[in-house]
């Protein structure tokens, strides 16, 4: 196994499995692997490192047209095997034929970056790949690990789904992701909980922000956050400013930014369904189908099902910078490129605390569950969720931040584990377990197996004097604040 350097920070499982598909050496002939990933999250940082650490051969596509990246593709490989081409590639049949009969014996990395580029000129690209790929191709005898990469989501996802040319010829798919949440706040060198939850909500887990976006600016503690916020995300001069307008401008399946941002500033604002989207941007709801299967495409929304209502689903952006954007920026954006963010910020912070970083919050809670261990909720969490309880007595519904099942047994559901609501600006009381007790035994009528369902509030402002000491002499009472929730798990 190739050894990760220490500049790489985390991604062991990426770096495992890019290692490992470089340096198999039971495959015989070509092989073909797809890494993707929205922009910013290191996929080429990470490809560069294992080029170099074994070798490879990097080439980075720019937008230019056939010709022009054909010789810097010769190029590119002409400096890497030190051997002059006979002639000029006439097209991609040739350069690609001349890749693969290129490499030969030891297993060798082959990148292709920002593969979209060369695939929305060059449409046939693909298929050539294929080919090649094939029985009678040049890859038959070569030992290049070609991986193509991009940030196109859609564009990457397409390469292998349905009919495309190249599905089943790829032995990895990589998505690299944003850091987890804990991740994050190491990158960050944030120890604090609290800070650390708040520049999430901002940034995520994007790599880039940390250091290219703010030049290594990290909130010196909880009182400088208002403070990093100004001088970096609502200041004209940062490259975080517009950072969320161009994540949206570098999608090629998106045209009408208008109607994106709308669809986007609803989610942000609260509005998560797809009737509440429709009603908030004034269009029918059949009209927002199309954009929103898009953003999902795009990998910048996620649609995420009610675990107790079968066929209902609300919508999340993925990326919180976007959030950030539509939510509090956008609205207000003359006034931040008159430089007056301090002036905005005082008057939007309190919008932020409870539309953001409330929402956002809750998805931590249930990123949290995901991870924890058997001990946490009495059995493994195989499926958490949000989801909401009718509760026909009284005329309302319960809103479940996080309930978490176990994994079915046979055809049976899994066991509900744990019922969980979460709260940011508010102190947690017996309040909260009362409404998830009535929830719990409205789920129970309607057969869900709550035997053992533990009751679990995750506080973001801790909890009251009464319901601490009531927790401490009750099992099915969890009560999860912000140390839990960024202690490493028990498996890590």
């Amino acid at each position: 196994m190739v050894p990760k350097p220490e500049r790489v920070f985390d991604r062991v499982r990426e770096w495992q499995g890019l290692a490992s598909f470089v340096t198999a050496s039971a495959m015989s002939g070509a092989t073909l692997g797809i890494v993707s990933g929205r922009r910013r999250q290191g996929k080429s940082f990470l490809l560069q490192a294992l080029t170099e650490e074994t070798g490879g051969m990097y080439f980075a596509a720019t937008e230019a047209t056939e010709a022009e990246s054909l010789r810097l593709f010769a190029d590119a490989l002409v400096r890497h095997t030190r051997e002059a081409l006979e002639r000029p590639f006439r097209d991609w049949n040739d350069a690609v034929a001349e890749l693969f009969r290129r490499f030969r014996g030891r297993p060798t990395l082959v990148v292709v970056d920002e593969f979209p580029f060369l695939s929305r000129v060059t449409r046939s690209l693909p298929s050539i790949i294929q080919r090649e790929l094939g029985p009678g191709g040049s890859g038959r005898d070569s030992s290049a690990r070609l991986v193509l990469c991009g940030s196109a989501m859609a564009v990457m996802g397409g390469l292998l789904a349905g009919q495309a040319p190249l599905r089943g010829r790829a032995g990895l798919e990589l998505v690299v992701r944003p850091f987890g949440y804990r991740d994050a706040a190491r990158f960050w060198g944030i120890e604090d909980p609290r800070l650390a939850v708040l520049v999430h909500s901002i940034v995520g887990g994007t790599p880039a922000y940390r250091f290219e976006f703010t030049q290594g600016d990290t909130p010196a503690g909880p009182a400088d956050f208002d403070s990093w916020v100004v001088r970096n995300v609502l200041n004209p001069q940062k490259p975080l400013f517009r950072e969320a307008r161009y994540l949206l401008a570098e999608e090629p399946d998106i045209r009408d930014p208008a109607l994106y941002h709308s669809v986007l500033a609803a989610i942000a604002c609260g509005n998560t369904t797809n009737g509440g989207i429709a009603s908030y941007i004034g269009r029918r709801s059949d009209q927002i189908t199309h954009p929103l299967n898009v953003l999902e495409d795009c990998a910048l929304v996620v649609r995420e099902p009610d675990v107790f209502r079968q066929g209902r689903s609300r919508y999340r952006i993925v990326e919180p910078l976007i959030t950030f954007y539509e939510g509090v920026m956008r609205r207000r954006w003359s006034e931040l490129e008159a430089y007056r963010g301090e002036t905005v910020w005082g008057s939007v912070r309190e919008t932020f605390l409870a539309q953001i970083v409330g929402p956002h919050f809750e998805a931590l809670c249930r990123d949290y569950a995901l991870s924890a261990g058997e001990e946490v909720f009495g059995g493994f969490p195989a499926t958490v969720g949000a989801g909401t309880v009718n509760d026909p007595e009284n005329r309302t519904q319960i809103e479940i931040d996080v309930a978490v099942f176990s994994p079915p047994d046979g055809g049976r559901a899994g066991r509900l584990l744990s019922l969980g609501e979460a709260k940011w600006g508010e102190t947690m009381s017996h309040h909260h377990v009362g409404r998830l007790a009535r929830a719990r035994d409205l789920l129970a009528a309607k057969g869900y197996d709550t035997r053992d369902t533990i009751l679990a509030c995750y506080g973001g402002s801790g909890f009251t004097a009464e319901l601490l000491a009531s927790a401490a002499g009750d099992p099915g009472i969890r009560l999860i604040g912000l140390d839990d929730i960024y202690a490493p798990p028990a498996s890590g």
